[in-house]
């Protein structure tokens, strides 16, 4: 049996519903005010958060530089969830190590949504039922983050089609990486990764087949800005993340966070720190936005908090 690979990463009636849409953001907004910023108690929606057993050896060269690293399991879910609340991250969708998404979950049942992203996948029928029942069961609310590109796979792959499928039928949103990861990746990590599998658009035919699919880009597929904005337009089904925002140089993130908003799109990109083994990251991922000039505070509202509601049908 083929196996499909998905890598951990070390790891986006129209007129009435626009002016509803409008309408209660607009209400929104006057109710907490404009001027009021993220350091001001502000709620956000972190879509992009990874749990793992803690680091363990030298840091590598493609670590943040001004973060720390925990010492200790204990220590990491500690300041993680000490982040948590010091920013109101009132929601985060976590995948990684499956055992630890559990007991961050248990840790705070109403705060993680736990997403499903194992190491080794197949594509038999027995894998697709348990996951299934999970899914049914509410152990699982997210599929992803899925990694294909990890294991030198394209997003229209014949071995991801089944969970698409299922996805689908289930109503559950898809995460899928797609675009920037760790400088060197295929000759320090996984040598199966190609970036050309990053392209958004490879994503195309399998929004055809599922057009009722719920899916975001993880990374807004970096450094494919015209391709994402192209997929986006076409296919309103799509959202994207900026998770891993701190991996560029700010002014390149900002490039491609003002041509998806130039584009029309700043109501499906989502809050996505990318938060891995080292907790600052999720502050740094949150400077990232609020140092954008370029956006209004509703524009920030809806990046941070909003279109994750809309997207993930929060109560």
């Amino acid at each position: 049996m083929k196996k499909l690979l998905t890598i951990i990463p070390l790891v986006f009636l129209l007129c009435f519903t626009f002016g509803c849409q409008q309408g209660e953001e607009v209400a929104e907004e006057a109710a907490i005010g404009l001027e009021a910023a993220i350091g001001e108690g502000l709620p956000i929606i972190d879509v992009h958060v990874h749990a793992y057993p803690v680091w363990q050896g030298e840091k590598p060269d493609w670590f943040p530089k001004d973060v720390y690293l925990p010492k200790t399991d204990e220590e990491f879910t500690k300041m993680t969830f000490e982040m948590f609340e010091r920013f109101n991250i009132v929601r985060a969708v976590v995948s990684g190590d499956p055992l630890w998404v559990d007991k961050w979950r248990k840790k705070s049942p109403i705060k993680i949504i736990p997403g499903w992203s194992n190491s080794i996948l197949g594509n038999s029928q027995e894998d697709l039922k348990s996951l299934e029942r999970k899914i049914i069961d509410g152990q699982i609310e997210v599929i992803g983050e899925i990694g294909a590109q990890y294991a030198g796979l394209a997003p229209n792959d014949s071995l991801l089609e089944p969970y698409y499928a299922l996805a689908e039928r289930l109503d559950v949103p898809f995460a899928i990486h797609m675009g920037t990861g760790p400088q060197g990746t295929a000759f320090n990590f996984f040598p199966q990764y190609r970036m050309r599998n990053g392209n958004p658009l490879l994503l195309e035919d399998v929004l055809v087949r599922h057009p009722k699919l719920r899916v975001y880009v993880m990374h807004a597929g970096w450094p494919f800005g015209d391709e994402m904005v192209a997929l986006m337009f076409f296919y309103p089904n799509v959202y994207v993340d900026i998770g891993g925002s701190w991996m560029l140089p700010r002014a390149e993130f900002h490039s491609c966070l003002r041509r998806a908003v130039q584009a029309g799109f700043g109501k499906r990109i989502m809050f996505g720190s990318d938060q891995m083994f080292w907790p600052d990251g999720i502050e740094l991922a949150i400077k990232s936005i609020e140092s954008a000039d370029f956006l209004t505070e509703g524009q920030k509202r809806d990046i941070f908090y909003r279109n994750a509601k809309r997207f993930f049908r929060l109560e």
